[in-house]
């Protein structure tokens, strides 16, 4: 196949490209360029999507012997990963950024673009693992638990899906870096990348502030109603969030306090303890099923709500377009925003049953 590696000038990418070229594809490497400002993305060791990334990327494509391209990619990540996830904070939810980039960049637009071009597939680092059953696409957890990824790859279609490679699902991350090593490949040991690329000092809540200002309102004792203090601005807080909330004065108790909801039209932000966290049922909207099997009545299977941690067993229903969720055991910090993906197909599978946005929790 006519295959286009996307390097991010990662080790895994890197090893994704170079195990693409093995198999005997044609490839060629692209590094997507994010930014119309590149020193306003992470670099060094957090680095990700940079100018030294794409330099990284650059020297594995030469060593691998295959051609490679920069694509401008800078206003539409801009439109859809940075502006959507403004919007969001700023709505009360807390969205997933690499989620969003998987679904709305890798697989819609470079997809597209590969596509046009006339490649059949294009491959990326990911770890998941991704088969095909009569020609229908099966997205399964990785081999390597601890570095799994198909949570936020859970998202994409199955017409995506079959224009797609993911040729580390099978290994383990120590093994890739070997093999890197072995390949002769600089990024062997390069620091995995982490946090959000496009918030260059780690600080979400100053980078929200500058980019909605400012926006006071109350902090508020869920269970009795009194007023605690005073904030800047919904889009500072999380559910689930301890730290930082600027409470005046302890709980009764001397517990800790917890965000339990967010109400951007009055500005409130409702806090309380930690079982007042529990939820015990969801109600997501926007399913998307990868492998073009919708749930037929309830279903038995594993909820994940975050890209590490965050599972419990459950019982998931699709009703009027919205996949309603009861939980088997309490789940604490899940938060309108978030991708719920449910996995089965009972509790011991790992195949991705579906995804859908939480929009509701009880």
């Amino acid at each position: 196949m006519r295959v286009l590696a996307a390097m991010s000038g990662g080790v895994d990418s890197a090893v994704a490209a170079a195990r693409a070229v093995e198999a005997g594809h044609d490839v060629v490497g692209v590094h997507l360029a994010l930014s119309a400002k590149p020193g306003t993305l992470r670099t060094g060791a957090r680095g990700c999507c940079t100018i030294e990334d794409s330099h990284d990327a650059r020297r594995a494509a030469d060593i691998l012997g295959i051609p490679f391209y920069v694509w401008d990619f800078a206003e539409r990540f801009t439109e859809e990963v940075i502006e959507s996830f403004v919007g969001e904070y700023a709505a009360g939810r807390t969205p997933n950024p690499c989620v969003t980039c998987n679904e709305k960049i890798k697989f819609e637009a470079l997809l597209e673009k590969a596509m046009g071009l006339g490649f059949d597939a294009v491959a990326t680092g990911h770890y998941a693992r991704l088969s095909f059953v009569d020609g229908v696409p099966e997205l399964r957890r990785s081999a390597d638990l601890d570095k799994d990824q198909s949570y936020v790859l859970a998202s994409l279609t199955p017409e995506q899906l079959r224009h797609s490679l993911f040729p580390l699902g099978d290994s383990h991350k120590s093994d890739v870096r070997a093999e890197a090593g072995r390949r002769g490949l600089a990024v062997a040991n390069k620091p995995d990348s982490h946090d959000i690329c496009f918030i260059p000092d780690g600080d979400t809540k100053k980078f929200l502030e500058r980019r909605l200002g400012q926006h006071p309102g109350d902090l508020v004792d869920a269970e009795t109603g009194a007023v605690l203090g005073r904030h800047t601005g919904v889009h500072g807080f999380t559910i689930g969030q301890r730290k930082g909330l600027g409470v005046e004065q302890p709980a009764a108790d001397g517990k800790p306090r917890y965000v339990l909801s967010l109400e951007p039209v009055s500005g409130t932000v409702k806090v309380g303890s930690a079982e007042q966290l529990a939820v015990r049922e969801i109600e997501a909207d926007r399913p998307v099923w990868p492998s073009e099997r919708p749930l037929d009545g309830p279903t038995e299977c594993v909820l994940q709500v975050r890209a590490h941690g965050g599972t419990a067993d459950a019982v998931a229903e699709l009703v009027d377009g919205r996949v309603r969720i009861q939980l088997r055991e309490p789940l604490r910090g899940v938060a309108p925003g978030q991708v719920a993906v449910l996995y089965g197909p009972d509790k011991s599978g790992d195949l991705v049953l579906g995804s859908a946005k939480i929009a509701v929790t009880a």
